[in-house]
Order: C-alpha cells, then structure tokens, then sequence
C-alpha cells in the first residue's frame, strides 16, 4: 500500500476525533517510530510503498487512537527538555508548562553562580517525581548539584528510575508518602508538582488523560484541593535552608491561594508566573 494512503485512511478515521493538525502529527510521530522516515518522507516520495509488515505497526496505532490513548503510550516516550522519557499507565505525560518550571529553577541556579555564589553541592528535592522528568533534567543542566527525586508509587519511581538511566543522570530516589512521612535532610531547592486538579474539573479534561493517566497523580478533593501544597509549605519551611527556594507548579484556578500559603508561611520574594497558555502556572518564594 502506499504510505500517503495510509494516511489518508488515518484521516478518515482520526478527524472526527481529533482536529486534522493533530492527526497530522499523530502520523509523522508514527512513521518516525516504526518506520525511520522523517515528517517530510511523503513529500519528498509521494510514491512511497509501505510493506504488508510495517502497516501492521501503523494500523495497530491507528486502532489505539480512536481508543483515545495518548500517542506517548503508544510509541512509549515522550519528549521533555530536548530528552526522551518512557512514560507508561503509571506516570503522567510530561507537560510543557512543567518544562517551563524546570526552565526557571535553572535560570534561578545560574543567577546564583553568577552572582559567585557557591553552587557546589546544591541540595534539590522533587516531591512526587512520576517519570522523573524534573529532577532528571534539573540533573542534566546543573551538574554539580545533588538531586533527590521522592514519590509515593514504587512503580512511577521504576520508571524514574529507568529515565535517570536512559537519559545518564545520577539520582536518589526515595519512595515516601509526603502527607505523613518526614524528612531528615536539608535542601536548598524544593520544588513539586503535585495533584492538583480538583473533582470538579474533571469535565473540562479529555479522555485520553482521564482513562490513560494515574489519577493518583491527578486528582485531589474539591473540599481540600491545597491539602499537598500546604503539607509541602510546611515541610519547606523546616527542611529548606535559610535563603533555600520553594517552587511549584499549581491549578490555574487556585494561583492567588497557592500564594497566600507561602505568605503564610514567611516566603519572601513570592512570584507567581504564567504559563505560555496565559494560566497562572509557576510560583516560587525563597525562605
């Protein structure tokens, strides 16, 4: 067959389902995947002829789609920080408002060697790491800082686990219930991003995030939707060191509170960022 049907056998399938730029997507992803052919393959050779067995690949995917499942279960990685992440049911897709969080932290390290501050040594803590893909890119962009990575799920710090391996970064990993568990060590940056979207708001997410994605990661009560920014406030303000920097990523809709938490709390210099969609996303506060 040849590969510009197959495409044209995606659309028919996929559009009433996905918007046509998306399922444009979805088809160069997969032919990079299965097949070693770059996005522009059917332009360059419009003629192209796709053997019985590298169809089966692309039409399995095909029927995984209409199932909503996420592309990145499908090929089983996703990209962050210009690096490759297995993801799996048990971790959640790496966003790139997560990617601006990270872009911060790493602007605000080297603000501080710049400043001839030492940075040898420094001590970072990502709560509910997931795939990893926080503390395994802070470990990639600064190289002399320690990274301890902590979640509540032995199978998400398996995976973390693998992607410290896959992308050459060394990281502790700690698998501990950060709502009753302690802490015993200093950190000069903490950062987190926990559950935080609220029951209520389940009806505005799509199915491939509600059906595919650990809602353990997710979800928190509409009565108590800051119960994990709270907690993680709390032990900040007695693990982090005198001048040590708090960051989260929080619900859009809950920025203002958020903040107040750190007010709270005695942060100084609290800033709560946007994200690149317009939502206020990124906030931090140093001790």
């Amino acid at each position: 067959m040849l590969l510009r049907e197959v495409k044209n056998i995606f659309h028919t399938e996929l559009d009433p389902l996905y918007p046509k730029e998306e399922v444009n997507s979805f088809f160069s992803i997969l032919i990079e995947h299965y097949l070693n052919l770059e996005r522009f393959a059917l332009a360059l050779q419009p003629d192209l002829i796709v053997s019985k067995e590298n169809e089966t690949p692309l039409f399995g995917a095909l029927s995984r789609l209409k199932l909503k499942e996420p592309i990145q279960h499908i090929i089983g990685t996703s990209h962050f920080m210009e690096m490759d992440f297995k993801v799996t049911k048990d971790v959640l897709i790496p966003r790139p408002e997560t990617e601006e969080l990270v872009r911060w932290i790493i602007e605000e390290v080297h603000g501080l060697e710049s400043e001839e501050q030492n940075t040898k040594g420094l001590r970072i803590l990502d709560i509910g790491t997931g795939s990893g893909c926080i503390a395994i890119s802070l470990a990639k962009h600064l190289n002399n800082a320690k990274i301890y990575a902590l979640d509540i799920s032995a199978d998400a710090l398996k995976i973390a686990n693998e992607n410290a391996v896959l992308n050459d970064v060394e990281i502790i990993f700690l698998e501990k219930n950060i709502l009753e568990d302690k802490l015993d060590k200093e950190f000069d940056i903490i950062v987190s991003n926990p559950p935080y979207v609220r029951e209520l708001e389940k009806k505005e997410m799509h199915a491939n995030v509600l059906d595919y994605e650990p809602s353990q990661a997710l979800f928190v009560s509409n009565q108590d939707p800051l119960v994990f920014y709270r907690r993680i406030t709390s032990i900040a303000s007695n693990q982090l060191i005198k001048g040590g920097y708090l960051f989260f990523e929080v619900n859009q809709y809950l920025g203002k509170e958020t903040e107040q938490l750190l007010k709270a709390n005695k942060f100084s210099e609290i800033e709560l960022r946007k994200d690149m969609f317009g939502n206020d996303r990124m906030l931090k506060g140093k001790l």
